[in-house]
């Protein structure tokens, strides 16, 4: 694959972005561990505006539209890893670089409706995505769980789903604290590359 020195430049990608860039992206759709769909705010330069500001919304249940997508369009879907019962994707709206869930094909709500033996393949693929986050981001810590229901702060309540988000020493700082904001420095594009090796 070669690469393309103007992908990460959002004004070469999207005529549209450059204009936008360094502004507040309110999420009003994100599903991260132990936030929820809340105030917070990403600055999101990295990215192409068009993509985070949802030009192409997907219609219905996105775990389930995603993978029906088929392999061929895992790189535009963020789908890093298929197993036989579960997936593994990066979260497009992450709480941290790096942040990737774990989801079970089957559209299911309740944790303990899900059967056993596809239980094991999402706690088995989420062990073994800690291991690749360690391995391809270095990242210091994980935070590993799941928010089940509107109440748990789950922002996709009907399709269950686990969450692996990296941490790093100092990544909930001042900006998160008092603006309600969070930066986000790589582009998921650029994620995907440096991660999705690990699963190979």
């Amino acid at each position: 694959m070669t690469h393309d020195p103007s992908a990460n430049d959002p004004g070469t990608r999207d005529p549209q972005a450059a204009e936008h860039l360094g502004q507040h992206v309110r999420d009003a759709r994100s599903d991260q561990a132990g936030v929820g769909t809340d105030d917070l705010q990403r600055l999101w330069a990295p990215w192409r505006f068009g993509y985070v500001a949802g030009d192409d919304p997907i219609e219905g249940c996105p775990f389930c539209v995603l993978p029906a997508r088929g392999p061929d369009r895992d790189r535009e879907s963020l789908i890093l890893h298929r197993g036989e019962h579960a997936f593994v994707i990066f979260n497009a709206y992450p709480y941290n670089p790096g942040h990737l869930m774990v989801v079970p094909y089957v559209h299911e709500a309740e944790l303990e409706e899900l059967d056993g033996e596809v239980a094991n393949e999402v706690f088995e693929l989420g062990r073994r995505s800690v291991a690749v986050l360690k391995e391809q981001v270095r990242c210091a810590g994980i935070n590993l769980g799941m928010n089940l229901g509107t109440a748990g702060g789950a922002g996709i309540t009907e399709h269950l789903h686990l969450h692996v988000v990296p941490r790093w020493g100092g990544d909930t700082n001042f900006i998160s604290v008092i603006g309600a904001s969070r930066v986000l420095p790589k582009a998921l594009e650029e994620l995907y590359d440096q991660v999705a090796p690990g699963f190979g």
